[in-house]
């Protein structure tokens, strides 16, 4: 509960200041299986992710982040791409990495409802959109650009 308060305080922050955020994702693959996170306070399945802070590399942030929503200590983390995302009142840029070398040694932080791996080939229906939307294009060899709208 106290999750779903603080994102609907961070809706309205949204709507009255229209910020412009840094985030990062991390595409974690390993046996033609992505790992997917559900949090606590939205519905649907997400690539582990979130805000940078500040003083903290972008490649930082992702590594940090992915260990706090899964335990996991990435070892190799590639570049895919920077997107860029306009919805709901707010300009988010978002850098996205991938990592195929991982190894779960803790358990994900309070915003986690839930992690499950899915094979590329069955992800859940109701995954975020933006984030499925790069995953088809991963799976299919066709992201053109590694920069864009999403």
């Amino acid at each position: 509960m106290y999750f779903k308060i603080l994102y609907l305080g961070f809706k309205v922050y949204c709507f009255l200041f229209r910020p412009i955020r840094i985030g990062v994702r991390m595409v974690m693959i390993q046996k033609n299986e992505v790992l997917l996170i559900r949090h606590t306070y939205l519905n649907g399945w997400f690539l582990p992710g979130g805000g940078v802070k500040r003083r903290e590399t972008l490649e930082q942030a992702a590594r940090r982040e992915a260990h706090e929503e899964t335990g996991a200590d990435i070892k190799e983390a590639k570049l895919i791409g920077v997107f860029t995302n306009f919805a709901q009142w707010k300009t988010d840029h978002t850098t996205v990495f991938l990592c195929s070398d991982f190894k779960i040694t803790g358990k994900p932080d309070g915003e986690i409802a839930e992690m499950r791996t899915f094979p590329l080939t069955e992800l859940p229906p109701d995954m975020y959109s933006v984030h499925r939307s790069l995953m088809e294009k991963f799976k299919a060899g066709t992201i053109s650009s590694p920069f864009g709208e999403w």
